[in-house]
């Protein structure tokens, strides 16, 4: 008997098809964007403190080397930046929107390759920071005053529609920011519009 009345409360679920939409944003720099790649030396020291392979001594500072690896060159020339940055930005951005969850946010958008393409020109900026137990440092890293990006957004269309998208990266060059230093990281550097 549990059978059958398990079986005629089934019901069936119906699925309208995706509707994927896609809109190009022009997104504006507000503030200087820093940039801090992770360097190839910085990662195999990483792996060698994992594998535990003995330390080689510490080799000089080389300011004007720091400055190039902290950069993402970009295929064909030019300087680029993580497109998941931006994404994390809109995504982070639904926290000041009201009934947006950024839950939904992940898959109502995706942001079309790895690297952007950064329109403007970089220079290196010298930074006194603070490590590990409070040591001083200097870091060199590239920043660029003036930049401007091109990102291709895909979009459910079910979800989100493309003046949502563009409020809600609006939203995030405003409150969260890219690269080191933005809002969301107590700085004012990485914000941005769309234009």
């Amino acid at each position: 008997m549990a059978k059958k009345e398990a079986a005629q409360k089934t019901q069936a679920i119906g699925i309208p098809p995706i509707k994927v939409g896609g809109v190009e944003l022009k997104l504006v720099g507000d503030s200087p964007l820093i940039c801090h790649r992770w360097s190839e030396k910085a990662k195999k020291e990483m792996l060698d403190k994992q594998m535990k392979k003995a330390k080689t001594a510490r080799a000089a500072k080389n300011p004007q080397q720091d400055y190039k690896d902290s950069l993402y060159p970009y295929p064909g020339g030019g300087f680029g930046f993580p497109v998941i940055a931006f994404k994390a930005a809109a995504v982070n951005a639904a926290t000041f929107v009201d009934g947006a969850k950024k839950t939904e946010m992940r898959g109502s958008f995706h942001i079309d390759g790895e690297l952007v393409k950064v329109e403007g020109k970089p220079t290196m900026r010298e930074d006194m920071v603070r490590v590990g137990m409070g040591v001083a440092d200097l870091r060199y890293r590239g920043e660029f005053k003036k930049w401007s990006v091109k990102l291709k957004v895909r979009f459910n269309a079910n979800a989100i529609s493309a003046e949502q998208i563009v409020n809600l990266f609006q939203n995030a060059g405003f409150s969260v920011g890219v690269g080191e230093w933005r809002p969301q990281k107590n700085g004012d550097f990485g914000r941005f519009h769309v234009a």
